[in-house]
């Protein structure tokens, strides 16, 4: 037996802002062409309140994901909180959400860092902690207030979100991994300097080499490992960096879009960096039947791809009901404008 076969997804759960930034806003103050949106299939983006941060979302998140486990938050053993948005640039964030949910001081808890693949590391590491007997459960959270230069391209999707995961034992989790597979390298298509408030990405550069290599590499490894075709997923979901991108290595795979379209959130709330793809999982699981086999993709810049296989049990069924599901949360939304959004993140800076 694979050590992920012993390992489930006890509990989930999300947390997505009320405020919508429509993109036209930015169009409209910058004067960027009328058709970006549209190109990126994105429409409006989630912005963090100005009492909201990574921490107090990822919070949100992983109470959440601690309801529908219905678990004893001393029993978990781990909290790994995965972000490149921590109030914080020296004191760890995963211990202030531990301390918050009742779960310290009998835990081991940091900080991950791989740009929006850190939660996904945090999911790999989790397993092989609970499969080892290290710990009963994990807490796993994907947090973002995500960073973006005002004027650049990247503010169109850059958005605020959070997803959280109990990872425990199989038999009590509403999802099994069956397989899991990483494909890494040293691809250098978004970075940011310790000095520099905002990253900087390598425009194009980051379509081909870095997310579309790294995610097909990624789920053939875990194909070839597994045996298993795309025909035998019913549901794929990727890191979602815009409405397009996802659709796009789906076909690049075999994938039909109709597998991808309900595990797809960008459009609504823009790209939550840690939070992108595990968001589209939770989404996911909110609706899943029991026995789909879900294909699971994150992508972090820098740059890696996990590639996980997901069954979906009877269990998953009775969990739904003890949270807020990632469309509750769609659904609350009220429209700001671009200086609500400036001054909620900080962009206007007051001298004296």
């Amino acid at each position: 037996m694979k050590p992920e076969e012993l390992v489930g997804i006890v509990g989930w759960g999300s947390y997505i802002p009320r405020y919508r930034l429509p993109l036209s806003e930015i169009t409209r103050v910058w004067g960027f062409n009328p058709e970006q949106p549209r190109e990126l299939d994105v429409s409006e983006k989630s912005v963090a309140g100005l009492d909201e941060d990574s921490i107090t979302m990822g919070w949100e998140a992983a109470l959440n994901a601690l309801r529908r486990a219905g678990v004893n938050p001393r029993e978990i053993g781990a909290v790994w909180f995965g972000t490149e948005s921590k109030p914080y640039a020296v004191k760890p964030s995963a211990t202030v959400i531990a301390e918050a949910l009742g779960i310290t001081p009998s835990t081991m808890a940091s900080d991950l860092e791989f740009a929006c693949r850190a939660a996904s590391e945090a999911m790999r590491i989790s397993i092989g902690a609970v499969a080892s007997g290290l710990v009963k459960y994990a807490l796993v959270i994907g947090s973002d207030t995500a960073q973006a230069n005002p004027g650049d391209v990247l503010e169109y999707t850059a958005s605020s979100a959070a997803t959280a995961f109990i990872i425990g034992p199989s038999g009590e989790s509403a999802a099994i991994f069956e397989a899991s597979y990483t494909y890494v390298t040293d691809t250098p298509d978004f970075w940011r300097r310790s000095v520099s408030p905002y990253p900087l990405h390598g425009e194009a550069f980051t379509g081909e080499p870095a997310y579309f290599h790294h995610i097909v590499g990624a789920v053939k490894g875990l194909m070839e490992k597994t045996g298993l075709k795309p025909g035998d997923f019913d549901y794929a979901i990727f890191h979602q960096p815009n409405g397009k991108f996802p659709v796009q290595v789906a076909r690049m795979l075999g994938i039909p879009p109709e597998k991808v379209k309900p595990g797809l959130v960008t459009p609504m709330i823009g790209n939550s960096y840690n939070s992108s793809a595990l968001i589209g999982l939770s989404k996911v699981l909110d609706e899943a039947k029991p026995g789909s086999r879900i294909l699971l993709a994150p992508f972090g810049s820098g740059a890696g791809s996990d590639a996980y296989s997901i069954v979906v049990t009877d269990k998953v069924v009775e969990k739904r009901g003890r949270a807020p599901r990632v469309v509750d949360y769609l659904a609350r939304k009220k429209i700001i404008d671009y200086a609500f959004y400036a001054k909620s993140r900080g962009l206007i800076k007051r001298i004296g």
